[in-house]
C-alpha cells in the first residue's frame, strides 16, 4: 500500500466519523452522470524498477538538451547556469515547503527583493521594479492595464510581432473587460509598421517587443514617439532579458513602461515553467503599478532595514482599488534571478550577450551562405527567420527523430510564412553543432 497509506481499518474509522457506510456512500451527492461507472482502465501494476525503467523510456521520446540539439527559442531559452545559483537558490532559508505569506517581517526575503529591483532597474533602465509576476505575458497584460488607468482611454495597440501566447493572455485580460486591442502589421524587413499608429485616436498604449518574436531588434525610439504623438503611452516588451546586456535599455530610449520575461536570468526551461515576470516604469507612475514594491529605511535607532512599501494586490487592500488580483509574484525566481545577474557582473552580462548574439549571426550567415533564403534584414539578437520551403516538414521530422530539432514553424501563427521557421542559438550551442545543423537540412 505504498501510494494508499491508509489501511481498511483506518478508513472505516474514518467513514464511521462522518456518518457513511461505504467509500461509494462518501460520494453519493455527486449526481450518477458525474460519476465514472466503470474501472479505470490501467495496466498492471509494476514494481518500483519496472516504473522507473518505463517513465525513463517514456522520457526519451522527448528532444531534450543536452542530449539533444534543440534549436528553439521563441520565449524560452537554453542558457548555462552558474553552479552558485542552484547552490545558493537552494539553501533553506529561501527554498520553503510553501510561500512565505508574512515576508514583512522576514528581512532575508525583503532583501532579497530589494536586490532584485535595484538589478532589474538597471537591467530595463527604469527608476522602479515591482517584486516580480507571475510570467512575462502577465507582465505585459498588467503594464497594457496600467497604461490605460494611466491615460483613462480604452484601446490598445499591440504589434503582430509581440509573441503570440503573449498576445493572447493580453486578450484574455482586456476582452472581458471592454477594452480594445489594435493590431499592428509588420514591415518586410521584419519589424513593426509604426506608420499606422496615428490613425489609431484614443490609444492607451503602443505595445512593441524588442527583440521582437522574429529576432529582429525593433527601433523603440521610434516607438516612442509614435505613442506619443497620439497620446500614448510606449509599453516595451521582450522575451530574452539578456538582450538588455548588449542592446540599450527600453527606458533609456523612450519607453514609459517595459515587461517582459526573465526566464534567461538563471531559471531552467523546466517544460515551459516556471517563468519570472519582469515591469518597471518612471517614479511618475509608481501608484500605478500592480504588485508590491519593497523599500528600503532606517528604523528609530538608526538601523537600515526593509519593508513593503507599496502593496496594491487585493491581498492587502479592497478588491475595487487593487491594481492587480493576481497573488503570485514568483519571489523565488526573482531571487535567482538576482543571483544570476549578481554572479555574472556587469561585464560579464555583457560579454554574455555578445555571445549569444554572435552564435545566431554566424548560424544565419552559415545557412544563407548555404542557400536558404533569410527573409528579414534587420538586426538579429540570438534568433532568427529561415525560409526552408513548403516541403520542410518531412526533413523537420527526420531530424527530430536523429535529436535534432530544426527551429519552429511559424505558419500556425503567421500563415503568410509558410515553410519558415523560427531558429535560436544561445551560448549552449557550440560551433560543431551549429555546423550540423547547417549540414543536416542541407542534405
Amino acid at each position: 500500500m505504498r501510494y494508499l497509506p491508509h489501511t481498511p481499518e483506518e478508513i472505516q474509522e474514518m467513514l464511521a466519523v462522518v456518518g457513511a457506510e461505504s467509500l461509494d456512500q462518501l460520494f453519493f451527492p455527486i449526481p450518477p452522470a458525474c460519476r465514472r461507472q466503470s474501472a479505470l482502465e490501467l495496466p498492471a501494476p509494476l514494481s518500483e524498477w519496472a516504473l522507473d525503467a518505463r517513465m525513463d523510456a517514456l522520457a526519451a521520446r522527448t528532444a531534450v538538451a543536452p542530449q539533444a540539439k534543440v534549436f528553439l527559442g521563441a520565449g524560452s531559452y537554453d542558457h548555462f547556469i552558474p553552479a552558485a545559483v542552484d547552490a545558493l537558490a537552494g539553501r533553506s532559508e529561501f527554498l520553503t515547503a510553501y510561500t512565505p505569506y508574512q515576508p514583512e517581517i522576514s528581512q532575508g526575503t525583503l532583501q532579497a527583493i530589494y536586490e532584485y529591483q535595484t538589478l532589474a532597474c538597471r537591467l530595463m533602465g527604469t527608476e522602479v521594479a515591482t517584486a516580480s509576476h507571475y510570467d512575462g505575458a502577465t507582465a505585459l497584460a498588467e503594464a497594457l492595464l496600467m497604461a490605460i488607468r494611466k491615460t483613462g482611454h480604452r484601446r490598445v495597440a499591440v504589434s503582430r510581432l509581440v509573441h503570440p501566447h503573449y498576445r493572447q493572455v493580453a486578450a484574455t485580460y482586456l476582452h472581458p473587460a471592454g477594452y480594445e486591442i489594435v493590431e499592428l502589421p509588420y514591415r518586410p524587413d521584419g519589424t513593426t509598421d509604426l506608420s499606422t499608429v496615428e490613425a489609431e485616436p484614443d490609444l492607451a498604449a503602443v505595445a512593441i517587443q524588442s527583440p521582437n518574436f522574429f529576432g529582429c531588434i525593433e527601433d523603440l525610439a521610434a516607438g516612442a514617439a509614435a505613442a506619443k504623438g497620439v497620446g500614448a503611452l510606449l509599453v516595451a516588451g521582450f522575451t530574452e532579458a539578456l538582450a538588455y546586456g548588449l542592446l540599450k535599455s527600453p527606458a533609456s530610449q523612450g519607453a514609459e513602461i517595459v515587461a517582459g520575461e526573465g526566464q534567461s536570468l538563471g531559471l531552467p526551461r523546466s517544460f515551459g515553467g516556471p517563468g519570472l515576470g519582469m515591469l518597471g516604469t518612471r517614479q511618475a507612475h509608481v501608484r500605478s503599478l500592480p504588485g508590491r514594491l519593497v523599500g528600503k529605511t532606517v528604523d528609530q535607532e538608526g538601523r537600515q532595514g526593509f519593508v513593503l512599501t507599496l502593496a496594491t494586490r487585493e491581498q492587502h487592500i479592497r478588491r475595487e482599488r487593487a491594481t492587480s488580483n493576481i497573488c503570485t509574484n514568483n519571489s523565488h525566481c526573482a531571487l535567482r534571478a538576482v543571483m544570476y545577474m549578481a554572479a555574472l557582473g556587469g561585464t560579464g552580462f555583457r560579454e554574455l550577450a555578445v555571445l549569444n548574439h554572435d552564435k545566431a549571426a554566424y548560424l544565419k550567415q552559415a545557412l544563407a551562405a548555404a542557400g536558404h533564403r533569410v527573409p528579414f534584414t534587420r538586426p538579429i539578437f540570438n534568433e532568427f527567420v529561415v525560409d526552408f520551403g513548403t516541403g520542410f516538414e518531412a526533413v523537420h521530422r527526420r531530424l527530430q527523430d536523429a535529436g535534432i530539432v530544426a527551429g519552429l514553424p511559424l505558419e500556425a501563427d503567421y500563415p503568410e510564412l509558410a515553410g519558415c521557421y523560427l531558429l535560436c542559438a544561445t551560448e549552449t550551442a557550440s560551433r560543431q553543432d551549429l555546423d550540423l545543423l547547417v549540414k543536416e537540412v542541407s542534405r
